[in-house]
């Protein structure tokens, strides 16, 4: 697939949006008019649409892709992370990129970036030059780390990490397997990371999610620990956290020659209940409608990709609005693919 100027997509884009009023798929306009519930993936998730526009093109010199986190930031925009060290501002709305940060470590080396919160003060305090205050939280799954970044992308420290969620042969994690998601709960007061994979050792199917607890100095001290279980040969490849404080847990896999299998979870509040978190599953996203979809490689329906990106940016009608992104890994048989859903939990 040949890479598109972004000016033509978001062109198309554009009218797409004047003519139907919101964020759409591909496909008929009045399918995208009915009833949310008409778009159904299962009785508690449904699918308002889709967007490939952004797949294969660039902004500023920077490739549009290889996305692995978003977070709803503010004043209207979502932040997308790349985990070749981008971080990309959109426009929640339209998802136009409205700007782009890089990131490095405190070397200045690219990092291995796939989990990323927005931290932003419930005072709304504004520095002396009227800039909103506020900093980047990002995990990366290289060491594993999690670090802090100023708006502007500058390195500001970094969090205590244990001796046995590390990276092999340092501690248990396995490479490309550790920090991959990343998520503040309500009041700001708790971090979650979650782990992608079990540590050497664990059944196959258990996963950790480390917390950090902030002091009132505003940093952050290593808190309880969670056991969550995933499906057979599935990985945890984003965790949100709900306005109530339960997790919205995406758990994926790949299969060669058949496809992805994405599932969206809603597990339990941490510190409710002792240290293992139950689940539910709400939707199997190969349930949902492709609404015109393509795919350029097998797949069990052709609306999955290698979703790995995931945030509440909102509500409506006493339903969740999620934004859920794809990682293409930059490969011509992946697509850069967004998709709205609304999910009542």
């Amino acid at each position: 697939m040949r890479p598109r100027t972004l000016r033509t997509v978001l062109a198309a884009l554009t009218a797409s949006l004047a003519a139907a009023g919101c964020l759409t798929a591909a496909g008929p306009a009045a399918a995208q008019g009915r009833h949310p519930a008409a778009n159904a993936c299962s009785p508690s998730v449904s699918l308002t649409g889709f967007s490939d526009a952004l797949d294969k093109t660039t902004y500023d010199g920077t490739y549009v892709g290889n996305l692995s986190a978003l977070a709803r930031d503010r004043r209207g925009t979502v932040a997308a992370l790349s985990d070749r060290s981008s971080l990309f501002r959109l426009d929640a709305r339209t998802l136009e990129p409205r700007g782009v940060i890089p990131l490095a470590d405190e070397d200045g080396a690219a990092l291995d970036a796939e989990g990323l919160v927005a931290d932003i003060p419930h005072s709304r305090l504004r520095s002396s030059g009227g800039t909103p205050t506020g900093t980047y939280l990002v995990s990366s799954e290289t060491e594993p780390s999690v670090r802090r970044y100023s708006r502007t992308g500058e390195p500001l420290g970094r969090l205590p990490v244990p001796d046995d969620l590390r990276t092999a042969p340092d501690g248990r994690a396995r490479v490309n397997g550790s920090f991959e998601g990343l998520t503040l709960l309500p009041g700001g007061r708790t971090l979650l990371a979650s782990m992608e994979y079990p540590l050497a050792g664990d059944p196959a199917d258990l996963v950790r999610f480390q917390t950090w607890q902030r002091t009132r100095h505003g940093d952050f001290r290593l808190g309880a620990r969670y056991t969550y279980r995933t499906g057979p040969g599935l990985g945890v490849s984003e965790v949100t956290a709900t306005p109530d404080g339960r997790l919205l847990v995406l758990e994926r896999g790949f299969t060669s020659g058949v496809g992805n299998t994405v599932r969206l979870h809603l597990a339990d509040r941490p510190g409710r209940g002792g240290t293992v978190l139950r689940k539910r599953l709400l939707a199997d996203l190969a349930d949902c409608p492709s609404l015109g979809a393509t795919a350029e490689q097998p797949q069990p329906n052709p609306l999955l990709d290698n979703f790995e990106g995931l945030a509440v940016t909102g509500r409506s009608g006493g339903r969740l609005e999620v934004l859920v992104v794809s990682d293409d890994n930059r490969n011509d048989v992946q697509t850069t693919r967004f998709l709205r859903l609304r999910v009542r939990a």
